[in-house]
């Protein structure tokens, strides 16, 4: 049974930093891409940022191109989305997702597993 487990959200001030961590279980996480969405009160799931079984692709939403960062552990099983320079628009639920493939991928349709989501509140 796969599992993917997002932490790290909470209440942070505008151009303030978070971490998010995502770990997933029962799926060979080196061969999966892996990417991270939100979604605001009102508004569709959108694209946050991906990457590549190898890491070596990680598209990033205009929106947060500068400011975050993906990556991943592959010997942990985990992703990570490094949040700085947060603004009041980040605020969402974000989700990871993860999937079989070679690519990174930036639709959400593309993506087969899901987490539960973690919320995270920047206020101005």
């Amino acid at each position: 049974q796969v599992q993917l487990v997002e932490s790290g959200g909470g209440l942070v001030q505008a151009g303030g930093s978070l971490r998010l961590s995502c770990t997933a279980s029962g799926l060979t996480f080196s061969r999966y891409v892996m990417g991270w969405f939100r979604q605001a009160p009102g508004k569709e799931r959108e694209f946050v940022a991906s990457i590549s079984w190898s890491s070596t692709n990680t598209p990033y939403a205009d929106s947060v191109k500068g400011r975050f960062t993906i990556s991943r552990d592959n010997t942990k099983g985990t992703v990570y989305l490094q949040m700085n320079s947060l603004k009041p628009e980040d605020t969402a639920v974000y989700y990871c997702a993860a999937d079989s493939g070679g690519g990174a991928y930036l639709m959400a349709e593309s993506y087969r597993y899901w987490g539960q989501g973690t919320q995270v509140t920047v206020s101005s």
